[in-house]
């Protein structure tokens, strides 16, 4: 199976589409920073956090305080998964990401140091 940074590398660095509230619009991210850390009691989980950089934004968007060059934090979780075509593979967390309280002081002071997270 691959690793987290086998994963990652793979993965790269393009543009991250996401879908405004209002599903009637999107907004286009840079990743411009990452930080990940794995859970410490739990190999097959790894939490990140990108400082994104808003791109591009087209259709309704919601948000009219929202423009291109924009920064925003977004704090994640990937898991192996479990089962059909996610099995033995790297997947986004769909939910609201659980972390052990030890782990988020850990992963937000590494963001610092990396200069994932910048003052501004």
């Amino acid at each position: 199976m691959e690793s987290f940074e086998e994963f990652l590398k793979r993965k790269g660095n393009k543009l991250i589409k996401m879908k405004d509230i209002s599903r009637k619009g999107y907004y286009y991210f840079q990743r411009e920073a990452l930080t990940y850390m794995q859970q410490f009691n739990l190999k097959e989980k790894y939490y990140i956090l990108e400082r994104l950089k808003i791109v591009k934004m087209e259709g309704e968007i919601t948000n009219k305080n929202n423009k291109i060059g924009n920064v925003e934090y977004r704090i994640g979780y990937y898991i192996i998964g479990k089962i059909r075509k996610a099995k033995d593979r790297w997947i986004w967390g769909q939910f609201c990401p659980m972390i052990p309280s030890s782990d988020f002081t850990k992963l937000i002071k590494k963001a610092k140091k990396e200069k994932t997270i910048i003052n501004t």
